[in-house]
C-alpha cells in the first residue's frame, strides 16, 4: 500500500469495486426493466421505493464506510486487534438496526409507501415490492456494511464475488418470479430480498479468507470510542444517502401532481445516471483504501498523487458518457418504457439536462471520498449534506412553482453545478496542507538522517 506505484495500486484496488458497482446498479435497473413491461404505475412504484432502499444504504455505508476507515488506518498503524473490535462490533450492530427497520417499516407499511410518494393508483404496487425490501432489510444494511470493511482492508476481490453473486442471483430470479411465477412487482421484491441474503452469506464468508479480519462475536465490544470513530468516519456517507433518499422523497412528491409517467420518468432517468457513475464510484472506492493506508503512513505525497490520478480519470469517463448520453437519451429512456410517449418526453430531457452537469460530478465525489477517509469530517459532512440539503431541495421550491415539471427536471444538474463550487474553497486547502506536512516530514527525516550519520562517524 505504502510503496507499489500509485496509479497502478489504484487501478488494482479499484477493478473489483468497479465490478460491483456497475454489477449492483446494473441489478437495480434490471428491477425497473422487468417491472416497467407490467406498466408505468408499477415502474413509478420502483422510484418510490428506492428512497427506502436509500436509506437502507445510508445505514449500511455509515458502519461500512465508519469502521471501514478506521480499519484501513489502524491496519496502517499495524493495530490489528483494534481492527477487529471494530469489525465486529460495527457488524453486529449494523444487522441490529437493520431487524429494527425491517419491524417497524412492515408495521406501518401503507404510510410508509404514502410517505415515499406513492399515489393511488401506485400505491398496490409498493406495498406489494415493499414488504420484501423491509424484510430484506437486516441483510442489505450487513451486506453493505461487511463489502466495505473487505474494501477497506484491500480485499475488494472478496467484496466483489459477494456482491456480484447476489446480482447475478437477484437478476435471474426477477424474470423467474416475475413472469413464470406471475408474482409480478411482489416477484421482484422477493428476488431482490433472496439475492441480498446470499450477498450477506458470501461476505461474510470472504471476511474468513486471506488473512482478512474475521467477523468474530467474542471481539464485540461496543462502546463510546468505538461508535464515535464509526460515526466520524461513517456520517458522510450517511448523510450523502440519506439526503439522496430525502431528495428522491421530495422529488417524488413534486412529480406526483402530473402523474405516474412523470415518477416513472424520473425514476428511469435516476436508474440510467446511477449506472454511468457506478464506474467512477467504484474507482473512488479503490482510491479509499490506498487513500487511507498512505495518509496513516504520513505519505501525504502518494495522497495526492493518486487524487489527482482519480479525478483526471473519472473527468475524462463521465464526459466521454455524458456526450454518448446526451445524444442518445430517448433511445435510452425507450428500453424501459417505449409504449408510452410521455415518460419518453418526459425522462429524454431530463437525462440531458443531466448530462451536462456529469463532468464536474468526478471532482466532487473523490473530493469527499478522500476528505472522508482522511478524517476531515467537518468538510466531508458539509459536502455529503450540501448537494441535496442547500441546493437541491430548495431548487425544488423555487424552480418547480416557476417552470412546473421542467423545473423537477433541470435541479439536479444545476446542483451538481452549485456543489461543485463550493467544494474548490473546500478542497484546495486541505491539499496544500498535506502539501505542507510533507514537506516538513521530508525535512525531519533529513534531519534524523544526518543525525545518525554524524554518531556513526563519532
Amino acid at each position: 500500500m505504502t510503496t507499489a506505484p500509485v496509479r497502478r495500486l489504484v487501478c488494482e484496488m479499484a477493478a473489483p469495486s468497479i465490478v460491483i458497482m456497475l454489477v449492483s446498479t446494473l441489478y437495480n435497473a434490471a428491477d425497473t426493466w422487468f417491472v416497467s413491461s407490467i406498466g408505468t404505475s408499477a415502474t413509478a412504484s420502483i422510484g418510490v421505493s428506492f428512497t427506502l432502499m436509500a436509506v437502507i444504504q445510508a445505514i449500511g455505508f455509515l458502519f461500512g464506510h465508519g469502521a471501514g476507515n478506521f480499519i484501513s488506518r489502524a491496519l496502517g498503524a499495524k493495530q490489528r486487534d483494534v481492527a477487529a473490535k471494530m469489525a465486529a462490533t460495527g457488524f453486529f450492530t449494523s444487522f441490529i438496526i437493520g431487524v429494527v427497520i425491517a419491524f417497524t417499516g412492515i408495521f406501518f407499511l401503507t404510510p410508509l409507501a404514502r410517505l415515499l410518494g406513492s399515489t393511488e393508483t401506485i400505491l398496490p404496487f409498493a406495498r406489494e415490492y415493499l414488504v420484501f425490501i423491509l424484510m430484506g432489510a437486516p441483510f442489505a444494511v450487513a451486506s453493505f456494511m461487511l463489502n466495505n470493511l473487505l474494501r477497506f482492508q484491500g480485499s475488494a476481490f472478496f467484496g466483489m464475488i459477494g456482491m456480484v453473486g447476489g446480482a447475478i442471483l437477484n437478476v435471474g430470479l426477477d424474470p423467474l418470479f416475475i413472469f413464470v411465477f406471475g408474482m409480478g412487482v411482489s416477484g421482484a421484491g422477493l428476488a431482490t430480498m433472496i439475492s441480498q441474503a446470499a450477498s450477506c452469506a458470501l461476505l461474510f464468508w470472504g471476511c474468513t479468507r486471506a488473512g482478512n479480519i474475521r467477523v468474530s462475536f467474542r471481539d464485540l465490544s461496543p462502546g463510546a470510542y468505538l461508535y464515535k470513530e464509526i460515526l466520524r468516519g461513517g456520517t458522510p456517507s450517511l448523510l450523502r444517502q440519506s439526503m439522496i433518499a430525502l431528495g428522491a422523497l421530495f422529488m417524488n412528491h413534486a412529480a406526483a401532481g402530473y402523474g405516474d409517467a412523470a415518477i416513472a420518468g424520473i425514476t428511469i432517468v435516476n436508474r440510467i445516471v446511477m449506472l454511468s457513475i457506478a464506474g467512477v464510484l467504484g474507482f473512488g472506492q479503490g482510491f479509499q483504501p490506498v487513500c487511507g493506508f498512505n495518509y496513516g503512513a504520513k505519505r501525504y505525497d502518494r495522497v495526492k498523487k493518486a487524487f489527482r490520478f482519480c479525478v483526471t480519470f473519472s473527468t475524462a469517463v463521465l464526459t466521454m458518457l455524458a456526450i454518448i448520453c446526451f445524444i442518445f437519451a430517448p433511445h435510452a429512456i425507450a428500453l424501459f418504457r417505449k409504449d408510452d410517449a410521455e415518460v419518453v418526453s418526459i425522462g429524454a430531457f431530463m437525462l440531458r439536462a443531466q448530462c451536462l452537469s456529469l463532468p464536474v460530478v468526478g471532482w466532487t465525489l473523490m473530493l469527499n471520498m478522500m476528505l472522508q477517509t482522511i478524517g476531515k469530517a467537518f468538510q466531508a459532512n458539509l459536502l455529503a449534506f450540501a448537494r441535496q440539503g442547500l441546493f437541491l431541495i430548495p431548487l425544488l421550491f423555487i424552480l418547480v412553482p416557476l417552470f412546473g415539471i421542467t423545473g423537477i427536471q433541470i435541479c439536479a444538474p444545476i446542483a451538481d453545478f452549485c456543489i461543485f463550487f463550493l467544494s474548490i474553497p473546500l478542497g484546495v486547502p486541505v491539499m496544500r496542507k498535506m502539501g505542507t506536512a510533507q514537506i516538513t516530514q521530508i525535512s525531519q527525516n533529513a534531519e534524523n538522517l544526518g543525525d545518525a550519520e554524524f554518531h556513526s562517524v563519532s
